[in-house]
């Protein structure tokens, strides 16, 4: 059982699955058969070459360029940028339809605990290079919870010397307390994005 268990344990490491769903995947490779597993692994080694971070948003997307086409698209409105939790959160808003401002995904939250860690130097960065280019308001589109909370107050301590001249706004409450924008639907990220206030 050494190799199933040793296995089992590296899918417990990624974010959400607990022990019995590991051992499921598990299971399913091995019925799966070989070409199936050499299959995945190939698909796993390559996902270092044929996906890198985007030097400006940070998110990660297929390419070979420096900047991401969300980046790189003259078209989206420059005086806006949205700061997300991860690219999930990126994506879900991109479904939405009804933003076309810039992105900067952090990374990740603050706990309240004081674990975890964000991109914040790269964030006042973005943001004092965007400024030179028509930024006129953050958008702080965290999750409803209380590390997305914590995270919130955090960026407004950290961004209040930029606050000249920069709107500085919150989600508007379309989202319920405790909800992750990854899983909300459409039409409530819409209606957060509609109803965002300043903070």
């Amino acid at each position: 059982m050494e190799g199933i268990d040793d296995l089992a344990h590296a899918f417990e490491r990624f974010p959400g699955i607990g022990p019995r769903q590991a051992k499921r995947f598990v299971y399913h490779l091995l019925v799966a058969g070989p070409q199936e597993r050499t299959r995945l692994a190939g698909l796993i080694e390559r996902i270092g070459t044929t996906v890198r971070q985007c030097a400006d948003c940070k998110r990660f997307a297929p390419g070979a360029g420096t900047s991401c086409t969300y980046c790189t698209d003259r078209t989206r409105d420059d005086s806006v940028l949205l700061v997300v939790e991860k690219d999930q959160d990126l994506a879900a808003i991109e479904r939405a339809g009804i933003y076309k401002g810039r992105y900067f995904v952090l990374g990740g939250v603050l706990t309240l605990s004081g674990k975890g860690t964000i991109r914040e130097r790269e964030l006042v960065a973005t943001i004092e290079k965007r400024a030179s280019q028509g930024l006129a308001e953050v958008v702080l589109a965290l999750s409803a919870t209380s590390e997305g909370e914590h995270t919130a107050d955090h960026l407004r301590n950290l961004l209040s010397p930029l606050r000249d001249g920069l709107r500085l706004t919150v989600l508007g409450r379309g989202l319920a307390t405790g909800s992750e924008l990854e899983y909300s639907d459409p039409e409530t990220l819409r209606g957060a994005l509609q109803n965002r206030k300043e903070t």
